[in-house]
């Protein structure tokens, strides 16, 4: 390709509207592993809600195109791109894109293979379709939220994670690369309707399967998961933390065994749920004795099940993250590298964040040259 794109998705054309959140981020993860993503920007900065200007990774390595979409002529502009597309990805609330003219029906009527992808908070129907709402509201109603937090405490969970990312745009992503696999084949595309709160309450089958298995308790705090003195996060002596997660008995007694607490039989019963309030607390005050790094020297290398909590510049500094180039810096801000990684095809460095409107003449003449 002339736009040098390498990755397993590499000559996938997909066409972006400009939003914020996870379509954008969606939008991000297919031009990371080399798809064609093309942002219809609006002609006016802030239009869409947010301008993050050269910081916008979730801009990066796609083209921008910038038309008015309230024009007749810029409508045709983006049936015109939509005619040589492989998928579409817009996030406006349900009903917009009919009244722009760039509903299904009429992107379908002009390409028949399309996959047009549709990410909302709550979905194309029910009644709360047309409800205003974020990340933390579609989480609280579909479930996800309700084990994010410690007993007597407000549930927290980290911000956009949970919903827009994981139950959202992941979500969205692999609806999108099924639909395509299927319009291949098949020569029909389809509209995906990828809902935040239906990928969040996806995302709790783990817990629901321990739930029936009688693992997990209503109450927070009670359960194999968020409970447990040895499967939990403590405040170290320079207020760091430090995560701590032996869930399985041979790990238990490493972690023991590095804790100096073999021999402390208060410890032996590992799943006992009435112990694990005051064992917590014993955890807590002996963490609290030593910083975290103290602990990260004391444990590494062990199979204690630890971690140290990072912030995301720590994380980049982190040897193992380092030799994986899990970070890594451009546009003047901290960037992940494209995730998972291909043996066959691997991705590419991600390209830069383009400017509004910066690819209008290379885009047109490209696609229009490829059906």
């Amino acid at each position: 390709m002339s736009t040098g794109r390498q990755g397993p998705l590499a000559g996938l054309r997909v066409v972006e509207m400009a939003g914020i959140g996870p379509g954008p981020f969606c939008g991000m993860l297919l031009a990371d592993l080399g798809a064609d993503v093309v942002v219809i920007d609006r002609l006016q900065a802030g239009a869409d809600g947010i301008d993050l200007g050269r910081h916008a990774i979730s801009r990066r390595g796609k083209r921008s195109v910038a038309v008015d979409l309230k024009t007749d002529e810029g409508v045709a502009t983006v049936l015109d791109l939509v005619q040589h597309a492989a998928a579409l990805i817009e996030g406006m609330r349900p009903g917009v894109m009919e009244r722009l003219g760039l509903g299904p029906d009429q992107c379908l009527a002009r390409n028949p293979r399309l996959v047009y992808g549709r990410m909302t908070g709550w979905g194309q129907h029910g009644p709360l379709s047309r409800a205003a709402g974020h990340d933390l509201n579609y989480i609280a109603l579909s479930g996800a939220l309700w084990y994010a937090g410690q007993p007597g405490e407000a549930p927290l969970a980290p911000p956009s994670l949970v919903g827009d990312i994981g139950g959202g745009a992941m979500y969205l992503a692999v609806g999108l690369l099924a639909a395509v696999m299927h319009a291949r084949s098949s020569g029909q595309g389809q509209v995906v309707d990828a809902a935040i709160v239906d990928g969040s309450a996806h995302m709790t089958s783990l817990l629901l399967g321990l739930q029936a298995a009688g693992q997990m308790q209503p109450a927070r705090g009670r359960s194999l998961l968020d409970g447990p003195h040895w499967y939990n996060t403590y405040r170290c002596a320079d207020g760091r933390f430090l995560s701590v997660g032996a869930l399985e008995p041979k790990f238990y007694r490493e972690l023991r065994d590095k804790l100096g607490l073999a021999g402390d039989p208060a410890y032996d019963k590992q799943y006992d749920q009435a112990a694990w309030p005051g064992l917590r607390e014993r955890l807590a005050a002996l963490f609290a004795t030593r910083e975290r790094d103290a602990w990260c020297r004391l444990l590494e290398g062990s199979d204690a099940c630890f971690a140290p909590v990072l912030t995301p510049d720590e994380a980049a500094e982190h040897p193992h993250m380092q030799a994986r180039g899990v970070y890594f810096r451009a546009d003047g801000a901290l960037q992940a590298s494209p995730a998972p990684r291909f043996s066959g095809t691997p991705a590419g460095t991600p390209g830069a964040i383009p400017a509004r409107g910066q690819h209008n003449a290379a885009v047109f003449a490209e696609w229009q040259q490829r059906p």
